[in-house]
């Protein structure tokens, strides 16, 4: 799974070969979620302050991520973005 972000022991990626709509996928332990890029639906289980967390970050980095899904659409290599800090 490419990363693009590690913070606070959250491991967040897009996927290559996944599927509309745009999201990315969050990882902290043994939790995994998929968060939509526009809309922040929320699939998957994870622990409440790490979901809080992964949400202020998609707020702050929404136009980054949506670059990363079009060049994850492209074959392009993708680029890292700021963790939440």
């Amino acid at each position: 799974m490419p990363v693009i972000c590690r913070f606070l022991g959250i491991a967040i990626a897009i996927l290559y070969r996944d599927h509309d709509p745009p999201h990315f996928h969050a990882a902290y332990g043994e939790y995994e979620v998929t968060v939509g890029i526009c809309d922040g639906v929320v699939t998957g289980r994870f622990p409440r302050r790490a979901l809080v967390l992964v949400l202020e970050w998609l707020e702050l980095h929404r136009d980054e991520l949506m670059a990363n899904w079009e060049r994850a659409r492209a074959r392009e290599p993708l680029l890292p973005i700021a963790p939440l800090e």
